[in-house]
C-alpha cells in the first residue's frame, strides 16, 4: 500500500527525484525512480504500518534559522541554512583537521584522505562568532578526522567557553586519551564536557572489520583515564548488518557495570556514505530492528517500548530513554511527556536536554512526566545524577535512504567556511561511487 509521498536523491546522479512510502507484510520502504538510472526501493522501517505511524510523535513548531539565505536550486542543494530549513539547530560539529591516527574501512567523513590543512584558530574564532550570530549557544560537537591530533585542543575549547558556548562534547576514537597521561584532566580543565568515544564492540575481531585493527584494550584504558579525571563518557557503537549486531547487549552491560563514568550508549546503525567498505544490505539496520536488538539482548531489561523518537528533529532519526539505576541493578524507565515523544520541542529545548543527558546532570520530573524545576537538595541530585543511565541512537540518511522532509527538520549541523550550516545527512551524502555534494 502506497501511504506517502515525499522527494528524495537518486543514489547515483545525486538528482532530486519523486519518491513513495510503501507499506508491506516486513516493513516500509521507500521507492524512487530516477529517468536516467532507474528504480531503486530500500527498507527504512522494519514493522506495520501501525508501528511506524504510532512512531510520529513530530510537533509541527516551525523554528526558521536566524539569517538563512533563500534558495535557489532547492533542498538539498542550498544548505547554509536556507529558509525552507524548520529547525535553527542544537548540535553544530566543528571538524577541526581532516588528519586522523586511524584508517577506518567505514569512516563517513573519508579521513585523512585529501591532505586538507587543519582549521587556523583565527579560522575557528570566526566559526565561533558566526554560530552565535545565528542564533547560538549551541551544543559544539569537536569533531574531525580525529580532533586530538591537534595539540591546541585544549586552548579551542577555552577560546569557545570563552565565546559563551557552555557544552562541548569530543567525538574521538580515544587513542591518545588512553595513551597520555593526564590528558583527559586536561581537557576536562579546558572546559569538555563529555567525551563521544567510538565503542564498536568487546571484540577485537569487530575493530578489525570497520577500524582496521585491534583496538580493544585502548578503548578500555581510555575509559579508565578519563574516568580517573572525572570526564564522562558515552559509548558510541557503529552496528553493521552481519558484523556487530551481536554486540548490543554486551556494551550495554559493559557501560552499566562502568557507571558513573560511562553516562551511556549512543548507538548509531551504519551509514552507506564516505568511506564505507562494507556492501549496502538489501535490510539495513533500522530503528525497530535497533529496539528488538536492545531488549532480546538485555533480557528485557531494556524494552523496545520504553524508547521514544526525537522531538525537536524527525522522530524517525532518532530514539531514546533514560533510566534510574538502582543499587540493586534494577532499571526503571524514567517518564516522559503524557504527549508523548521527547521533551525537547524546540532546538533550544533539545540543546538543553541533550546537555544534561551527556554530563550526567539530573532529570526531573512532574507528576504528568513533563520536565519541571527542582530545588532537592544537593546530596540528592547528585545521587540521581550518578545512578541516572541513556541509551540512544541516531539512524543517519544515505543517498537510498534520503527522505527530503526529515532533512528539513535536522538540527545536527556541520560548520563550513563556504557553506555556512549544512545538516549532517547533506553535508556527508555521497552518491555510490563515493561523490559528495559538499565534502
Amino acid at each position: 500500500m502506497i501511504f506517502g509521498k515525499t522527494k528524495s536523491v537518486c543514489p547515483v546522479c545525486l538528482r532530486v527525484i519523486d519518491a513513495q512510502k510503501r507499506s508491506e507484510k516486513d516493513g516500509i520502504y521507500l521507492d524512487k525512480s530516477c529517468p536516467d538510472h532507474g528504480a531503486f526501493s530500500t527498507l527504512i522501517w522494519e514493522g506495520n504500518l501501525a508501528s511506524y505511524l504510532r512512531w510520529n510523535s513530530e510537533n509541527t513548531a516551525v523554528e526558521p534559522p536566524r539569517e538563512g539565505k533563500e534558495p535557489e536550486k532547492g533542498c538539498p542543494y542550498d544548505c547554509g541554512l536556507c529558509t525552507e530549513h524548520l529547525r535553527k539547530g542544537c548540535c553544530m560539529l566543528l571538524e577541526l583537521t581532516r588528519r586522523c591516527n586511524l584508517r577506518c574501512p567505514v569512516c563517513f567523513a573519508a579521513a585523512g584522505e585529501d591532505g586538507a590543512p587543519d582549521l587556523s584558530l583565527a579560522e575557528i574564532e570566526r566559526q565561533y562568532e558566526d554560530l552565535m550570530a545565528r542564533g547560538g549557544p549551541f551544543n559544539i560537537q569537536l569533531s574531525g578526522g580525529e580532533p586530538t591530533v591537534r595539540d591546541d585542543l585544549p586552548t579551542i575549547i577555552r577560546m569557545g567557553r570563552e565565546k559563551g558556548f557552555s557544552f562541548f562534547q569530543l567525538n574521538t576514537n580515544g587513542l591518545r586519551l588512553a595513551a597520555e597521561d593526564g590528558y583527559a584532566k586536561e581537557l576536562k580543565e579546558a572546559g569538555l564536557n563529555t567525551v563521544f568515544l567510538q565503542f564498536d564492540a568487546l571484540d577485537d575481531g569487530v575493530y578489525q572489520i570497520l577500524r582496521g585493527r585491534a583496538l580493544l584494550a585502548e578503548k578500555l584504558r581510555c575509559i579508565e583515564n578519563c574516568a580517573e579525571a572525572s570526564l564522562g563518557v558515552v559509548l558510541v557503537p557503529v552496528i553493521a548488518r552481519g558484523v556487530n549486531e551481536d554486540q548490543v547487549g554486551p556494551v550495554l552491560r559493559f557501560a552499566l557495570e562502568k557507571m558513573p563514568a560511562v553516562r551511556g550508549v549512543h548507538f548509531q546503525p551504519i551509514s552507506y556514505f564516505g568511506r564505507c567498505g562494507l556492501s549496502r544490505p538489501d535490510r539495513p539496520i533500522t530503528i525497530p530492528k535497533l529496539l528488538s536488538l536492545i531488549e532480546e539482548q538485555t533480557g528485557g531489561k531494556l524494552r523496545a517500548c520504553d524508547f521514544t523518537g526525537g522531538g525537536a528533529e524527525n522522530p524517525y532519526c532518532s530514539f531514546h530513554a533514560s533510566y534510574r539505576v538502582k543499587k540493586d541493578g534494577t532499571l526503571t524507565c524514567l517518564p516522559r511527556r503524557s504527549t508523548g515523544g521527547c521533551c525537547c520541542t524546540t532546538s533550544d529545548d533539545s540543546r538543553t536536554a541533550v546537555a544534561d543527558q551527556w554530563r550526567g546532570a539530573p532529570p526531573a520530573f512532574a507528576a504528568d512526566g513533563a520536565l519541571s524545576e527542582t530545588s532537592a537538595l544537593d546530596a540528592f541530585l547528585e545521587e540521581v545524577r550518578q545512578s541516572t543511565f541513556a541509551v540512544s541512537g541516531m539512524v543517519f540518511q544515505d543517498a537510498w535512504s534520503l527522505d527530503l522532509e526529515r532533512l528539513r527538520r535536522c538540527h545536527i549541523c556541520e560548520v563550513d567556511s563556504r557553506f555556512g550550516l549544512v545538516p549532517f545527512c547533506a553535508y556527508n551524502l555521497t552518491n555510490e561511487n563515493g561523490e559528495a555534494l559538499y565534502r
